[in-house]
């Protein structure tokens, strides 16, 4: 079985994409979930370049790691400065990191134009850097910039590059596509060329290349950078590099959320292990939390709606066998099947929904299509209950007669304030019924619906003390028809978690806050079923 190495750039060349940011210490974290799931080397940062990289080093140095080395990233020294006086190569040093991946040009346009260099100064600053950090004992990589567009232009000169790399003694080229705009035919192409270069017979007697690797490190500025990472290595690279959920610079990098699952599931190649495999999505979604960038639903393999069907052909298709419209088992790569209900729902959908949420559909003899009918007419209406699967279950239990409410609303009143001397100020009373007991309790918050929320927090916790381990975490609004201006429907959609559990709730109406009401308090009614649930275990 061929390996793969895999490369992880997150905490580097991630953190250059729009609205990504980690500090140290979020690096810290990451770069320890990166070690448990198997990641062979992690790009902690530019020491060189910010504080806070600097900062990452000297709190990773004291870190063992049971598989993964820390990288730092640099470039060569500059051009006419001997490579000992060089500040950036000796703040690689000065990190101690073990793994050194420096950077240079390949593309003459770059070396001419852009640095106002000469070819052959270039040439000796990348053998000199190279030479000089594995001089200091310190594995050292080479990323060579710019290269697919280098070789279109210049193969010549941007094959002497990778030379002058080798004969300062790296190992590793990892050929980059930097502007992110070739094509997969080009990057097999260039890649076999150059590999059988270095292969050649003149090539190995010169340098004595029996054991050099190649990488790939791809943009997706075409949104081919993980096609191109794949063609790559089935062109014969050995180490892939990418980022957790493609975040980067313009357009990301190659996902590695992805590449890892083909690595390891589509092309057989030995670089993680089955047990690791299983902690991506948990990873993709750690990564997002911490980026506090929602997580894209769409993404493959990881994503919520990676293996979610919603046409009634297909659920009934992968009731009887998943393969039928699955391409693995969700498990693998620790996802999990979903089926939508919806208008384009059918009596299959409900039928697996409802056994996935624990709704008995024989117990009162409701037929199936009957209740997709309900539903349909309901979203008609606005509801949209494959983002809140929390409303969708009491739904289920209500049109078969199932749902005990484990507290009724009596009436609320919301009073907003504002005078010119503080910003709005809200206060809620409501009165629910708990069995036969009456409470009436009132709360302020922030806006309308927190003052809501702490009323109604406030008059379960007595009844129901777990109550308080539910926090709201997502609040949406949605102008379902804006024709009808200020007295269109709208949707609120919540998101609330536990210590266990994340769940989406919904509401439709004229009035936001009758709306929010309706999926506040689908929030709390979901939460102590769940908690009952757990009690009868």
């Amino acid at each position: 079985m061929e390996k793969s190495i895999l490369y992880d750039t997150t905490l580097r060349d991630g953190m250059q994409g729009e609205n990504i940011f980690f500090s140290s210490e979020d690096k810290v974290k990451i770069a320890r979930r990166l070690d448990e799931a198997g990641i062979h080397y992690i790009e902690g940062g530019w020491p060189g370049s910010n504080p806070g990289a600097q900062h990452f080093f000297e709190m990773a140095k004291d870190m063992e790691f049971k598989n993964a080395k820390i990288a730092a990233f640099g470039s060569t020294r500059r051009q006419g400065k001997p490579v000992d006086k060089d500040a950036n190569i000796q703040a690689l040093l000065d990190s101690q990191a073990p793994v050194i991946t420096i950077f240079g040009k390949s593309w003459d346009l770059h070396v001419e134009s852009i640095m106002q260099n000469t070819k052959k100064e270039n040439l000796a600053m990348i053998k000199e850097s190279i030479a000089y950090l594995l001089s200091h004992g310190r594995e050292v990589f080479y990323d060579a910039e710019h290269f697919f567009d280098g070789y279109k232009a210049n193969p010549d000169y941007a094959l002497k590059t990778l030379e002058a790399a080798v004969e300062g003694g790296t190992k590793c080229l990892i050929l980059c596509d930097t502007n992110g705009g070739s094509l997969p035919c080009e990057i097999d192409t260039i890649t076999r060329k150059t590999i059988e270069y270095f292969r050649s017979d003149l090539q190995v007697k010169k340098n004595s290349l029996s054991d050099l690797i190649f990488g790939i490190h791809t943009h997706n500025d075409c949104a081919m950078a993980v096609a191109n990472s794949i063609t790559a290595v089935h062109a014969g690279v050995t180490m892939v590099q990418g980022t957790i959920n493609g975040y980067g610079e313009r357009c990301g990098n190659a996902d590695l959320t992805s590449i890892i699952p083909i690595l390891a599931l589509k092309m057989g190649r030995d670089c993680i292990s089955n047990e690791n495999l299983e902690k991506l999505q948990n990873l993709s979604r750690f990564i997002s939390e911490t980026a506090n960038v929602p997580p894209v639903n769409s993404r493959a393999f990881v994503g919520k709606s990676a293996f979610a069907h919603k046409g009634g052909v297909h659920v009934s298709a992968i009731m009887k066998n998943p393969r039928a419209y699955e391409h693995i088992s969700p498990e693998l790569v620790g996802n999990k099947r979903r089926v939508i209900v919806s208008e384009q729902a059918g009596k299959s959908n409900i039928e697996y929904k409802a056994k996935e949420l624990g709704v008995d559909l024989d117990k009162n003899g409701v037929a199936g299509h009957q209740i997709a009918t309900s539903i349909k007419e309901l979203e008609d209406y606005g509801f949209e209950f494959d983002a809140a699967e929390g409303s969708l279950k009491l739904i289920m239990e209500k049109l078969t007669d199932q749902f005990v409410p484990h507290f009724e609303l009596e009436s609320f009143r919301v009073v907003i304030e504002k005078d010119k001397e503080r910003p709005c100020y809200s206060h809620a009373m409501i009165k629910i019924r708990v069995g036969n007991k009456t409470e009436i309790t009132s709360a302020e918050g922030d806006g309308p619906v927190s003052a809501l929320d702490n009323a109604l927090r406030k008059a379960l916790a007595t009844m129901f003390p777990k109550i308080n381990d539910m926090h709201l975490v997502d609040f949406k609004v949605r102008v379902i028809d804006g024709m009808d201006g200020t007295d269109a429907k709208v949707r609120v959609l919540i998101e609330s978690r536990d210590e266990n559990n994340i769940f989406s709730t919904i509401g439709v109406s004229e009035d936001i806050i009758e709306a929010s009401w309706q999926a506040l308090a689908d929030s709390f009614q979901y939460k102590l079923s769940l908690d009952n649930k757990n009690k009868a275990k």
